[in-house]
């Protein structure tokens, strides 16, 4: 008798355990960091480089597929040059007459905030370290401002509001049982604004 209780003692806590592992591998998760974005605006000679908070929330459906929405917002502009055609913009800048004459300016871009959900597949390494790749759809809202250097004439730069589809992937770590850390990169498929885009995050497992 003695035995048969030790037994379904054990019993009962391996499946107490099995649920809180499995209770911790479905469910919900919070995740927040930095966001390192390099955005080549319509017209720029370069890309530009910008810094963003990241906030990231989640429902994990199985050990390997979530659901995930985030939103970025920037805490500093992002400095560009420029080099276009006056005819491009129909501005006479150096007063000639005609629109011949090409503009060199400067300008600094903000990222306002930049929204996107994705489906992620998981796949696990080891018990502590996983990868994974997501997919969804994005959306961008940017503020610019530029400037002829010559005349100091402002210059209407590509910016407003754009979505497209992103992409991405990367690699997590279990802390614990509830808290994890995670870095991804993430490609966005805007027309006007080719983005790309680096993340660490730390995150909590409800």
């Amino acid at each position: 008798m003695k035995n048969r209780l030790l037994g379904a003692a054990a019993c009962a806590a391996l499946a107490v355990g099995a649920g809180a592992a499995n209770a911790q591998s479905v469910g919900p998760y919070l995740e927040g960091g930095y966001t390192y974005l390099d955005i080549q605006p319509e017209r720029a000679n370069d890309s530009v480089q910008s810094s963003a908070l990241t906030l990231r929330g989640g429902l994990r459906f199985t050990p390997m597929f979530s659901a995930e929405a985030e939103v970025s917002t920037g805490i500093d502009d992002g400095e560009f040059d420029f080099n276009v055609d006056e005819d491009e913009f129909r501005i006479d800048d150096n007063g000639d007459a005609d629109f011949l004459d090409r503009i060199a300016g400067v300008g600094d871009i903000q990222l306002n905030y930049l929204v996107a959900a994705y489906g992620k597949a998981s796949l696990p390494i080891t018990e502590q370290f996983g990868v994974h790749a997501r997919a969804g759809y994005a959306y961008i809202d940017l503020d610019a401002a530029a400037r002829s250097r010559s005349t100091n004439r402002s210059v209407p730069i590509a910016t407003g509001s754009e979505d497209g589809f992103t992409a991405g992937a990367g690699v997590h770590f279990n802390i614990t049982d509830r808290w994890t850390a995670r870095a991804d990169y993430t490609w966005y498929g805007f027309d006007k604004a080719d983005t790309n885009a680096g993340s660490v995050a730390l995150g909590y497992k409800f």
